[in-house]
């Protein structure tokens, strides 16, 4: 992985190619390159570090074509360096292709080659794959057949763009597992791993689905399977605008999309409350609520951030729904044979709705029978199409890679689920009505905690030298200390680490000293009064404590080094405030300490690799 942008029209593609390339900049990647066809011959011009610097290569050089495709690369196989980067070409330079994913058989095919005299000049996984098609292209086939041939003795992932000198009229797109969008446009088409790439040109796109190739001509598209068969394709409407990925005055994403949060949960909660009835109407899952109610069990495949929210989700399932429900990490899940029943509802809780770990899940579990259901954010992704119903976060384009508007809308679309299950079940219509009404106020209240951040900014100047941080939370509130520990490694690089309050005694109390701020979440709920006991038996051990707390709670000032005051709701919706703190805190961290907070070292947006 991570990005993919192509073009073929008659427009000069370099700008259009570097143009999508600073689109998908924020997947987070380590070089950059791309590939083009000047009279029949190909030019690949690429490099390790910023696509900038990229840029500034190619207006030296002043190239101009009709036909092209760029990468932005986050390495797998081999070290961040121009050999490695994309694309990646056959000894006579004639074909020259970009590949997100992992061919798992690399070895065995790279071995074959060389066999047959093939040399690779790369440590890369992707590099076979060309010298692979190159190969059925020297036996005598078209671009297209040898494309087919090569993917049909591929084991792995791949999203590709393959272009060829000798057929210069053509690019060639195939998909498994790593995502693919061909965007339509006047005499002139697009490729893409991510529509952001080519919003600015074309609204209407083809979305590839596994085992997909396209062949993307100017002015024509046709996508067969990799046996030949042909596939009828449908033309998808992006609704998604230029500004809504755009920084709009923030000195970066992240603080952006915090502080989009009061409006991603309207967004998130439009038209889905029934306030008579105490109760949430959710279109997507329509057609299978009756099997949802009657299910049996629940469970909840996420990764990172979402496996977080999922946790909280258990909680909310089991409190009000009165189902038993299990969290599993989707990277383990596939892997265990799971024992999955007919009766079983599984949710996949995805951003991108394109992580790799959960659609291997998802496929696992839609093979053994169970009701498959999808929370992500991105309209028209794998795991929405793949499943068998869903709901939509609406958070809109999120481009910082630490997740934050799309964490709290996940909570608030399980708080609705919640609701559409349990006023099904036992809840009472005023119970419901209850819940209902507290979702209703979340944005509002928000908007209070956001007025913080200078506060939090204050808080984040004395501790932004630590070296450790401990979080420690209860209840509906464990999963929000690893989600603010998870914030804080990733932007920052200060080792973090998030604990059920109760736990600490069990061993990570033995690093409490003067130099571990300790970061508690402690709402008056039922658990405040456990919380203070822990916070009382750091303060005894000479830790620096933080303390997340309701507004009206004076008593925790005396005990603690820092208070951030919080609105009081529900102890369901608790964690969708007392993590907004946690975010602020960790991105003001990250930012006095001079980091890249929108795009941290080694981390990608979208995890389409295993």
């Amino acid at each position: 992985m991570c990005g993919i942008v192509g073009y073929i029209g008659e427009r000069n593609c370099v700008p259009i190619l570097i143009n999508g390339l600073k689109r998908l900049e924020y997947r987070g990647y380590d070089s950059a390159g791309i590939g083009i066809i000047d009279n029949n011959k190909s030019i690949v011009v690429k490099n390790k570090g910023k696509v900038s610097l990229l840029e500034d290569k190619l207006e030296e050089l002043n190239l101009y074509s009709n036909i092209g495709i760029g990468h932005t690369r986050w390495a797998t196989h081999g070290i961040p360096n121009e050999l490695n980067a994309h694309p990646h070409a056959n000894e006579d330079n004639t074909i020259f292709l970009i590949h997100n994913g992992i061919i798992e058989n690399y070895q065995v095919l790279k071995k074959g080659l060389i066999n047959f005299g093939y040399k690779f000049k790369s440590e890369t996984d992707s590099e076979v794959l060309v010298h692979l098609i190159d190969n059925f292209i020297k036996k005598g086939y078209d671009l297209t057949t040898s494309v087919q041939l090569a993917l049909s003795e591929v084991e792995g992932t791949y999203g590709l763009a393959i272009v060829y000198s000798k057929e210069p009229d053509k690019i060639i797109a195939a998909r498994k597992g790593s995502p693919l969008v061909v965007g339509i446009g006047d005499n002139e088409n697009f490729i893409a791993s991510d529509v952001s790439a080519i919003l600015a040109h074309t609204k209407q796109v083809i979305y590839l689905e596994d085992g997909e190739i396209a062949v993307i001509k100017k002015d024509s598209f046709n996508a067969t399977t990799v046996h030949n068969d042909e596939i009828e394709k449908e033309i998808h409407e992006i609704t998604m605008t230029l500004d809504e990925i755009d920084r709009g005055g923030y000195a970066h994403f992240m603080l952006k999309e915090i502080m989009e949060q009061p409006e991603t949960l309207r967004n998130s909660l439009r038209g889905r409350i029934i306030d008579d009835e105490g109760s949430s109407v959710l279109g997507g899952l329509t057609d299978v609520v009756n099997k949802l109610v009657n299910s049996k069990r629940i469970i909840i495949t996420a990764c990172g951030t979402s496996w977080h929210a999922g946790l909280v989700g258990e909680y909310m399932f089991e409190q009000f729904c009165r189902i038993p429900t299990e969290v599993e990490y989707a990277s383990e899940f596939r892997y265990r044979n799971p024992i999955i029943e007919k009766d079983d509802a599984i949710f996949f809780i995805s951003q991108s709705g394109e992580t790799a770990d959960t659609l291997a899940a998802l496929k696992e579990a839609k093979m053994k029978g169970a009701l498959v259901l999808g929370i992500c954010n991105a309209v028209g992704s794998s795991i929405a199409r793949e499943t068998n119903a869903g709901v939509y976060t609406h958070a809109g384009p999120e481009i910082g890679v630490a997740s934050t508007k799309a964490f709290t809308s996940q909570l608030t679309v399980l708080a609705l689920i919640t609701l559409l299950i349990a006023r099904r079940k036992s809840l009472s219509r005023i119970d419901g009505k209850q819940i209902a009404d507290e979702l209703r106020l979340l944005p509002e209240k928000i908007e209070k905690i956001l007025t913080l951040n200078d506060q939090i900014e204050v808080i984040a100047e004395e501790f932004k030298n630590s070296t450790n941080f401990l979080y420690l939370g209860r209840g509906y509130n464990f999963p929000v200390a690893l989600e603010g520990a998870l914030k804080l490694k990733e932007i920052s690089y200060i080792h973090a680490e998030g604990y059920p309050a109760a736990e600490m005694k069990h061993g990570p109390i033995a690093l409490i000293d003067e130099n571990m701020p300790v970061v508690f979440i402690a709402p008056k709920d039922s658990t405040y009064e456990k919380i203070i006991s822990n916070i009382q038996e750091v303060k005894a051990r000479g830790g620096r404590t933080i303390a997340i707390a309701s507004e009206d709670d004076n008593d925790i000032d005396q005990l603690v080094d820092y208070s951030i005051k919080i609105p009081n709701t529900i102890r369901m919706l608790t964690p969708i405030l007392t993590v907004i703190p946690l975010q602020l805190l960790a991105y003001h961290i990250a930012v006095k300490k001079g980091l890249n907070v929108d795009q941290p070292r080694n981390l990608a947006k979208s995890v389409t690799v295993e």
